[in-house]
């Protein structure tokens, strides 16, 4: 069947899901309390070991093969306008929202501002801290690399949401 990343990483969430499920009522079932006295098999919950195993290894299984289709399908597919597959975009869009926000708290400093307190305590000593770099650089750099980022988002979603690969479950 084919599926888009986005169809494929919702279905990965799903499984991932239902195995997280499976586990927890594994682990709620598998061992039991009965007071001292009580009829032990009036309150021992249904557990079948064998079938749990191979319930939760069919469950792995799928996961496994889930993710290496993701997998495979964004180290291979390119995005458009960029000369990037995805698995290159999915490192390249946190390196920029890196760096917008490093330019944003640049951009955001006055060229010259006083430092009130030093060491946490008041001072008689007026202490000035100035910018190093063009404001006005910065703040250029600071619009094209949220322009990019937004490029790059846009793109990352419509390869998303557009192309598809094959997976058998």
């Amino acid at each position: 069947m084919n599926y888009t990343s986005a169809q494929a990483n919702k279905l990965l969430k799903k499984l991932n899901d239902e195995y997280t499920a499976l586990l927890d009522k594994e682990t709620r079932s598998r061992d039991f309390r009965a007071a001292m006295g009580e009829d032990v098999e009036s309150v021992r919950p249904v557990y079948d070991y064998a079938e749990m195993q191979i319930r939760l290894a069919e469950l792995e299984a799928k996961i496994r093969k889930l993710k290496h289709a993701i997998n495979i399908f964004n180290a291979t597919q390119t995005v458009d306008s960029f000369d990037m597959t995805i698995d290159e975009l999915l490192v390249y869009i946190p390196q920029l929202t890196k760096r917008k926000s490093k330019l944003l708290e640049m951009k955001s400093r006055l060229p010259k501002e006083r430092v009130e307190e030093q060491y946490g305590r008041q001072s008689n000593i007026i202490d000035y801290t100035y910018a190093n770099y063009d404001i006005a650089a910065v703040e250029a750099d600071y619009e094209k690399a949220a322009d990019e980022l937004s490029r790059a988002q846009l793109a990352l979603d419509a390869a998303n949401q557009r192309e598809t690969f094959e997976w058998e479950a």
